[in-house]
């Protein structure tokens, strides 16, 4: 759904406490790459139907892939992990909205936004490790976000972490009442929405450009994208109203 500039994308399989299935990745690859040739859209707001926000993968067809070869399980594992990787290099920003748990490749999705706002009852996750299973598509963005020790703790543990603590961990920006979740999630997409998309790009363009940079690296590219900021129209606009206030 996409009104006032904000794409809301819906997981939409709460009887499956939207678990993660292989049409459902190919689903929201599909409508990233939609939402990055629209020029309406501007900000795209991630939420799960239902009482939980993403249960992360789908246990059946886990299950199922142990009849797969290594070729085609390694194959299905990338599309996920090309999905984190997407939400990254889209130009616009992207939002979580978690409520009810997030777990394991659903904390994954989480981590893979720009921006997460979680209510105050939510739960995030990896409990892999208590199901025989391994959590190597989220453990690169875990690691980043939250640390060596956090990261080892919750891969190797599988324990939840309340919102509170997964602020406090890195892994979502803002903690909000339940009952205001919605209200404040939205406020904030079409605070986003609002803004210059150009300043937008470039910002989160030079954000997750600067991984691994040194620091002479990373002014050097920041004088780049700088430069390029200053040609742009918005840039333009902006200065040219403020100036004739």
């Amino acid at each position: 759904m996409l009104a006032d500039g904000v794409l809301t994308l819906t997981l939409d399989r709460p009887d499956k406490r939207n678990a993660l299935s292989v049409a459902m990745v190919e689903a929201l690859h599909a409508a990233l790459d939609r939402a990055d040739l629209d020029a309406d859209v501007r900000v795209v707001m991630l939420r799960g139907a239902g009482k939980d926000f993403c249960a992360g993968a789908d246990l059946d067809e886990l299950l199922a892939s142990a009849g797969l070869t290594l070729a085609e399980n390694e194959a299905t594992a990338l599309r996920l992990g090309a999905l984190f990787g997407r939400m990254r290099t889209l130009p616009k920003p992207v939002l979580a909205v978690v409520h009810g748990r997030a777990l394991a490749g659903g904390a994954g999705l989480v981590t893979a936004c720009d921006i997460a706002v979680a209510g105050a009852g939510a739960q995030l996750g990896y409990p892999e490790i208590l199901r025989g299973f391994v959590p190597a598509m989220v453990m690169t963005l875990l690691r980043r976000a939250a640390g060596e020790k956090t990261a080892l703790d919750l891969v190797l543990t599988g324990r939840l972490l309340g919102a509170e603590e997964a602020r406090v961990a890195g892994l979502v920006s803002r903690v909000v009442p339940d009952a205001e979740l919605e209200r404040q999630a939205a406020t904030l997409a079409n605070a986003l929405a609002a803004a210059s998309p150009s300043a937008i790009a470039l910002t989160k363009q030079l954000f997750y450009q600067l991984d691994g940079r040194s620091v002479d690296e990373g002014v050097a590219l920041g004088a780049r994208i700088n430069a390029l900021a200053r040609q742009t129209p918005d840039f333009r606009a902006a200065i040219t109203q403020f100036l004739e206030r």
